[in-house]
């Protein structure tokens, strides 16, 4: 397959699109340079974060402690000219620890609103999966209707409002499963894995120095949303389009695609149209991210797996024959034709 004809549109558009890309997604190399100040390796998880800021997506980190995972999302805060706040997920956490209440004021005999954490524009969930389910009902509000509810009043969230979730694997001691209905909010579920020996070497000489390293606020909110809106410029072929539609209705019904008949048993809910919507915005942002002003195969290919693996629940079959839904979706990539 050629450039030219997955992407067929008029040379002087894609080179508007183009040009457009190449002059606002500057600021991504100097947000990966201030960020590996600080960040060993870790090139996967730290473009996904990326791709999380600049589409407004929610992202779920999974992994062991000690991966670096909450040092990454602070790291990355410290980067961006934006209000964070760390919220720690507890057993005991309440709604109003995240939220606020409603506080009496002794002058005016009135109750107002005391804001919580949860007003900011980058919120790091640490260790999500501890908190109670009414936790993290409170936290879903904000996530889909980017607005909290205290008392009777509901107050908007600004924008950009992004959750970064750490959670701890939940075969964990003192770990609860997310709602399904909130473990589909995320845009990406990242899984992070151990570093290589040299890059382990690495954080072993700059972590026993004594002297952290600092790093800089380098980009603006102004950027991010300017970003934003090129990247929803970004061009993407119709057949583009029907190879996400049939990527995501593969995991619905496989016994339409062929050799993948034999997972129908493995599957117990495909992916929801959100993953769609997903899959779609978060190409664009990976082709943004290599100064592309169109999408191909393989940027869908290379995000697909973390928009879908938590999106696709196996049957007790699947999980009686040790099938994650990784290997399942490893599946649908190689059977689903590339355009």
């Amino acid at each position: 397959m050629t450039t030219d004809n997955a992407n067929a549109k008029p040379p002087d558009d894609i080179k508007a699109i183009h040009d457009r890309i190449y002059e606002q997604s500057v600021f991504v190399d100097r947000l990966v340079s201030e960020i590996g100040k600080v960040i060993v390796g870790q090139q996967y998880m730290v473009e996904r974060l990326l791709i999380g800021l600049l589409t407004n997506g929610h992202i779920l980190l999974e992994g062991v402690p000690g991966l670096a995972k909450t040092l990454a999302v602070r790291t990355l805060a410290s980067t961006v000219s934006a209000r964070f706040q760390r919220i720690q997920f507890t057993p005991d956490l309440l709604p109003a620890d995240l939220t606020g209440t409603m506080i009496y004021e002794a002058r005016s005999g009135e109750f107002i609103a005391k804001k919580g954490p949860i007003f900011a524009h980058l919120i790091l969930a640490d260790e999500i999966n501890r908190a109670p389910a009414k936790v993290q009902s409170a936290l879903l509000e904000a996530m889909q209707e980017h607005q909290v509810t205290i008392g009777d009043e509901t107050f908007p969230l600004e924008d950009p409002f992004l959750v970064l979730a750490t959670q701890n694997p939940i075969e964990q001691e003192g770990t609860y499963p997310l709602p399904e209905a909130q473990v589909d909010r995320f845009m990406l579920k990242l899984i992070t894995t151990y570093p290589r020996k040299e890059e382990e070497l690495e954080i072993l000489n700059r972590m026993t120095t004594g002297e952290p390293a600092e790093v800089e606020k380098v980009v603006a909110l102004e950027d991010i949303v300017r970003a934003r809106s090129i990247i929803n410029q970004v061009y993407m072929d119709e057949k583009i389009k029907q190879y996400i539609v049939d990527l995501v209705f593969a995991t619905r019904n496989p016994e339409d695609y062929g050799e993948l008949a034999d997972v129908r048993d493995l599957i117990e809910y495909g992916a929801s149209p959100r993953a769609t919507i997903y899959l779609a915005t978060a190409a664009r942002a990976h082709a943004f991210m290599r100064r592309r002003g169109y999408v191909t195969p393989e940027d869908v290919k290379s995000i697909g797996m973390d928009v879908l693996r938590h999106r696709v629940i196996v049957t007790y079959e699947a999980e009686a024959e040790d099938m994650t839904s990784e290997q399942i979706l490893q599946r649908v990539f190689d059977c689903v034709e590339i355009p």
